[in-house]
């Protein structure tokens, strides 16, 4: 694949060099010549201008661009879509006001060119970087809005949405036995797995309903309110391990995890199992979030994904080489154990 990226400031920037890592050809441009020369760096292939950019790219061409929402944005498509060909497409990743997408989208239609929004969104950002996934946050990749809108999301494949669903019951679970937890975000949190687990069934059942994905959004708020303000344990760990060093999809992977360590953590947080127990309706914690992850659809066992036994050996390995804070000691015997029974399939203890 190829395409143009037009922004390369931190989450521009880690997006080109993701693609790079992936094969892709990316002809980048930003204002800054520095940042330019640290993407080419990388292997992407440097431009001077606009028109430099989009005289590298083969037709039929895609540019995407990562700029601030508003003016920015406004200026930076107005421009490339008169440098463009019917039958070209732009991606806005600016998190731009869905209205204004819409009358921009229509703008470049009419020159036979077709848009695509791709906000992102951040405060919170990963990079892949030999083979290990690394975190940080920083208020650059921070929105300064982020909109949740049922009529937005009623077109989200069930597949795609049960699994992300459960990857916002995994920051909830996490924040309830973090190192920074407070009674406000404990009730939060709780309060985000009650809303989650009952509405994820009904999104996926039936995902026209707007009401379901009102609910839906209203427990990831909550999830994201959470992790934004209280670390993360066990489960992040692992799953950041085996994201970045097998790179198994990203909330595929939590929704798989989230049972086994939820079991291995338990039973060393019993605050967090008692608020657990009362957001699910039953004191079997474990076993209740795997049923529901099952039955939102995310992957049965972590071969599925396509991991092998010596695999979680490696991930063994390298998610006790440098564990995050964890409620529960964290050794690699029990750790390795807790892989074990995710590539098994069996029903967390």
């Amino acid at each position: 694949m190829e395409l143009g990226m037009i922004g390369l400031g931190r989450m521009g920037g880690n997006m080109t060099v993701r693609l790079l890592q992936k094969g892709h050809r990316v002809v980048v441009y930003d204002r800054s010549e520095e940042s330019v020369n640290a993407c080419v760096s990388e292997g992407a292939a440097g431009s001077t201008s606009l028109e430099d950019l989009v005289s590298q790219l083969s037709a039929p061409r895609a540019v995407w661009v990562m700029v601030p929402a508003g003016d920015p944005t406004e200026q930076t498509i107005n421009a490339v879509a008169e440098l463009l060909s019917p039958g070209d497409s732009i991606i806005d990743g600016g998190n731009s006001n869905y209205h204004e997408t819409q009358r921009r989208a229509a703008a470049v239609a009419e020159k036979g060119i077709t848009m695509l929004d791709c906000g992102t969104s951040g405060g919170i950002w990963g990079l892949t970087e030999g083979g290990l996934k690394r975190t940080g946050r920083d208020p650059r990749v921070q929105p300064k809005v982020t909109l949740y809108d049922p009529e937005l999301t009623v077109t989200l494949p069930p597949a795609v949405a049960g699994p992300s669903g459960m990857n916002a019951i995994a920051h909830c679970v996490e924040a309830l036995y973090a190192p920074n937890a407070n009674p406000i975000m404990s009730l939060l949190a709780e309060e985000g797995v009650r809303a989650l687990a009952e509405s994820l069934p009904r999104v996926v059942a039936a995902p026209g309903d707007l009401e379901n994905h009102g609910n839906a959004l209203y427990g990831a708020w909550l999830a994201g309110l959470v992790l934004g303000s209280v670390g993360m344990a066990l489960h992040h760990k692992l799953c950041h391990v085996l994201g970045g060093t097998f790179n198994t999809p990203h909330a595929e992977t939590h929704a798989l995890i989230l049972p086994y360590a939820g079991a291995y953590n338990l039973v060393a947080a019993p605050d967090a199992k008692r608020r657990l127990a009362s957001a699910l309706g039953t004191a079997q914690v474990a076993c209740a979030l795997r049923e529901l992850s099952l039955a939102v659809g995310a992957p049965a066992t972590l071969g599925d994904l396509g991991l092998s036994t010596s695999d979680l050996e490696t991930a063994a390995d390298l998610a006790t080489r440098a564990p995050y804070y964890n409620p529960r000691e964290v050794t690699r015997e029990g750790v390795h154990q807790l892989l074990l029974d995710a590539f098994h399939g069996v029903m967390p203890r």
